[in-house]
């Protein structure tokens, strides 16, 4: 077995192309967009690369592809800690300790030449809402930009040294079913207060509405460990590749007179539909797409993200905002779930909210880490 570097259009096909071998008798895989992968590994389309470095690799046996992994160091985050961190992900292998071992020690060493100390893994060179964490529980078809991965990723991991940092919770929701009344009359209550606003996202008005994303996001998250604040940049770049699935009535602000106070963001699931078009999406697969998506209604609709202001926290407004969706989805008759994502353990008070709406546990994502030896 040897290792490759990725350098050119030959290589990256290979890149791209593994999991789909990985993954060929699992009927719970959906095959990312090609584009999409190809475009976290693109200065041109990845702005983390002005403060920050990656670079991956496959691994081959006798001319097979049978892994890859990718490393990454984001400066902006690497060096908040003690311990210099950096990054692995896009990790795929067959089930064979050695190659995977190869792939892990190529990635750390690549690491510690660029001065980390340790590692999070399985992440993305980029913001953690999309490619984060390893599949431990919910061995179930993935959301869009979800992580899923063959339960035997698990022991590889952990028996290379990879150790627990923290888990996220996915839970669902049953949208066909009423929310509790004590969660519908603390909505309801806060909704009708004196000087509170509600109202979701409008493309016309994009710019106003990204700034006070920012201004919420990086005042409600700022006293968390490890904090980067999100910049305007960040936030053009997740808009541009959500731009052809942005529901804007699924995703509603919350003002106090005027102030930006809370925000929830929401997606419409589309991997139903991404399922036909094996990560293509060049003429045919687009072709393919708008007929799916014209004749598949989405079922389910994603919760991304959610943020609060530390002044109106605790003031029930993540309650008033997602009330605020129930009344906008339940009149169309389409949407049957509602997943509420990417919630850390240690964040008891998010918890807390998805327990009063009545919605359990469906799938669980694991971040490691790995501190390298002296």
């Amino acid at each position: 077995m040897h290792v490759i570097e990725v350098t050119e259009n030959r290589t990256a096909g290979k890149f791209l192309a593994l999991p789909r071998k990985i993954y060929r008798d699992d009927p719970n895989w959906i095959c990312p967009l090609d584009n999409d992968i190809e475009s976290i590994f693109d200065p041109r389309h990845n702005h983390f690369f002005s403060n920050g470095e990656c670079v991956r690799w496959i691994l081959e046996q006798k001319g097979e592809v049978c892994g890859r992994i990718a490393a990454f160091v984001n400066r902006n985050k690497a060096f908040k800690s003690s311990v210099p961190t950096g990054g692995i992900g896009f990790f795929e292998c067959i089930n064979n300790r050695e190659a995977a071992f190869m792939l892990f020690d190529t990635a750390k060493q690549w690491l510690k030449e660029k001065g980390m100390k340790a590692a999070e893994a399985p992440v993305n060179f980029g913001e953690n809402d999309r490619y984060w964490g390893l599949l431990v529980e919910g061995f179930k078809p993935p959301s869009i930009g979800m992580n899923y991965n063959p339960p035997y990723y698990i022991n590889l991991f952990e028996s290379y040294g990879f150790t627990k940092l923290y888990d996220q919770y996915t839970n669902i929701l049953n949208a066909t079913v009423p929310l509790p009344d004590r969660f519908i009359r603390i909505a309801e209550w806060v909704m009708q207060k004196p000087g509170y606003s509600f109202c979701h996202f409008d493309k016309k008005h994009y710019s106003r509405f990204a700034n006070d994303f920012m201004e919420i996001y990086n005042d409600g998250w700022s006293d968390f460990e490890n904090f980067s604040p999100i910049s305007i940049q960040t936030i053009r770049d997740s808009f541009s590749q959500m731009k052809p699935v942005v529901d804007e009535k699924i995703i509603w602000f919350a003002y106090y007179n005027q102030d930006p106070a809370a925000f929830i963001l929401c997606l419409p699931d589309i991997n139903r539909t991404l399922k036909h078009l094996n990560g293509k999406m060049k003429l045919w697969g687009k072709l393919k797409f708008l007929w799916y998506q014209k004749t598949t209604k989405a079922k389910r609709i994603r919760i991304i993200a959610m943020g609060c202001k530390k002044k109106y926290q605790n003031h029930g407004l993540e309650s008033a905002l997602i009330r605020c969706l129930q009344k906008e989805v339940l009149p169309r008759n389409t949407i049957t779930e509602v997943e509420l994502a990417w919630v850390a353990d240690w964040n008891k008070r998010m918890i807390s909210l998805h327990q009063a709406t009545g919605a359990v546990r469906d799938k669980t994502h694991r971040t490691y880490k790995y501190v390298f030896e002296h």
